[in-house]
């Protein structure tokens, strides 16, 4: 029994072997050989195809990524433009219509809105220079308080200057009052004619600034003067000048046991110009009194060509405890005149019957017994501070 041999092949036969399989370039040089695998020409054009459409798939994403934007057919855009354009024009048409319906409103509105009339006279008494001002009466006045009503009051001034400015009583719950008073101004015909006379109406609050109900301007040089004249005039709307007087700082100290209030004046900063020169020669009065009545009166020293003055001087006055519920200390600022009268400059005050800073002040001074208690007070119109001293507490 013979073996099998393996299949074992000589060099010759794996040469040929190796020729069988592969395609052989011969080099006319030398016995070299290079073998190339053989690739059929279909795999090869597949290949080119398959590399034509990857390159003109990324032509075509980058070509879409920057020029994709573009605008929407001629007819989708008309479209939507136009839908846009009628949606606006609606709203313009609304806005203009609103426009117009608020603008008539607001015409209306004006046109009813009548503040009142006022009755004034004027004459001019040219031997001893004087301009005589009537305030008679008003009618129709704008009610300007909750129950309907006003409680009016006419102030009386001339422009530019404002040194002297006069007021009627206040007529109480009355959009008809009669007043019937006169005012005088001294002043040189040659003068007068650069001046503007107002009028103006108020609303008296007493726990607020008072409200502005109208006003009338008549500029002087419009008026003959050469006979007198009476007339009604309708009341046109005017913003009150805010008119700064100035702020006073004060120190209130009461000590119960001893029935001793001090008042320190500590100094005054802001205050109005009343010298020719832009400054003032300020001083405090101090006035402690009840119901009406003065019971001491005391004063600082004067502090010239100055509006900041500082003062620092203490008063001092015996109230009993079971009074100290029912007085006023009334702080008036004036500017000092050697020549003539002093001019008060303006006026606050403290106690019975005060509101705002003025009540607030005198409660902290009474809780806080035995100690100075300091407070800035702005300084008002003395004729304001006064009615509201003379009005009775709610």
């Amino acid at each position: 029994m013979s073996e099998k041999e393996p299949n074992v092949h000589s060099p010759s036969e794996n040469f040929q072997h190796f020729h069988d399989n592969h395609t052989s370039i011969t080099s006319t040089d030398g016995p070299t050989h290079i073998s190339i695998l053989a690739v059929p020409m279909w795999a090869v054009g597949a290949i080119v195809v398959v590399v034509l459409v990857l390159v003109a798939c990324f032509i075509f994403c980058i070509f879409k990524k920057c020029f994709g934007k573009k605008k929407k057919p001629k007819k989708a855009r008309e479209g939507k433009a136009g839908r846009r354009r009628k949606a606006k024009e609606g709203e313009g048409e609304t806005g203009e219509k609103e426009g117009e319906v608020k603008k008539e409103g607001e015409e209306e509105e004006k046109e009813q809105e009548k503040l009142g009339k006022l009755e004034f006279s004027l004459d001019y008494n040219f031997t001893d220079a004087q301009l005589i001002v009537g305030i008679l009466q008003a009618q129709d006045l704008a009610a300007m308080d909750m129950g309907g009503t006003s409680d009016p009051y006419v102030k009386v001034f001339l422009l530019p200057d404002k040194k002297k400015k006069y007021e009627t009583k206040v007529q109480r719950k009355n959009l008809c009052p009669v007043f019937n008073e006169t005012f005088i101004f001294k002043i040189p015909y040659a003068e007068l004619g650069g001046k503007t006379l107002v009028l103006q109406v108020f609303d008296f609050d007493r726990f607020s600034k008072h409200d502005m109900i109208g006003e009338i301007k008549i500029p002087m040089n419009s008026v003959d003067l050469g006979q007198p004249m009476q007339q009604w005039r309708d009341l046109e709307s005017g913003e009150k000048e805010e008119e700064k007087l100035g702020d006073i700082c004060i120190s209130l100290r009461y000590v119960p046991t001893a029935g001793k209030l001090t008042v320190n004046i500590m100094e005054a900063k802001n205050l109005k110009k009343m010298d020719v020169g832009g400054l003032s020669d300020p001083y405090v009065k101090i006035v402690l009194q009840q119901n009406g009545k003065r019971i001491k009166k005391k004063k600082t020293t004067v502090k010239k060509n100055t509006l900041n003055p500082y003062f620092n001087e203490s008063f001092s006055f015996e109230v009993p405890f079971e009074q100290i519920q029912k007085v006023q200390v009334v702080i008036t600022v004036f500017d000092y005149d050697k020549l003539g009268s002093n001019d008060p400059i303006g006026k606050t005050f403290m106690g019975y019957g005060a509101t705002g800073v003025g009540l607030r002040h005198w409660s902290d001074m009474l809780a806080n017994p035995r100690r100075p208690v300091a407070q800035w007070h702005t300084l008002l119109p003395e004729e304001e501070v006064d009615a509201a001293l003379k009005a009775k507490p709610r």
